[in-house]
């Protein structure tokens, strides 16, 4: 089964999801601004990505914090913390499958991990 994390009312989540059922691919969809995330599988995302990586710099809602909270994300703990209180400080979608990580959409990747046999 292929798991989605995400904000539902996110563009590039969208595109994700939108492709997923054109390709006719069963998904489970979290969404983690209403049902959050664990630091758990925060940690996990951070170990594959880096949490440099996963957390969304360019998004509003880094973008809005200030700047005395900006700076005391200096490590994986600290920002496992921030996208725990603002889930939508995560990069998006994060998909689970076939023992892989996905993160942002990215249909070659996408075409390569979940439909490949």
């Amino acid at each position: 089964m292929i798991q989605v994390y995400g904000i539902p009312n996110c563009n590039t989540v969208k595109k994700a999801l939108e492709w997923l059922k054109a390709q006719d691919l069963d998904y489970k969809f979290h969404d983690y601004k209403k049902e959050g995330v664990t630091e758990e599988k925060l940690n996990e995302w951070c170990k594959e990505f880096g949490w440099e990586f996963l957390l969304n710099k360019k998004g509003t809602t880094w973008k809005a914090l200030p700047e005395e909270v900006k700076s005391t994300i200096i490590n994986q703990h600290e920002a496992v913390k921030l996208m725990q209180e603002k889930p939508s400080a995560i990069k998006r979608p994060v998909i689970e499958a076939k023992g892989k990580y996905l993160i942002r959409f990215d249909e070659e990747q996408y075409k390569f991990v979940l439909l490949k046999k």
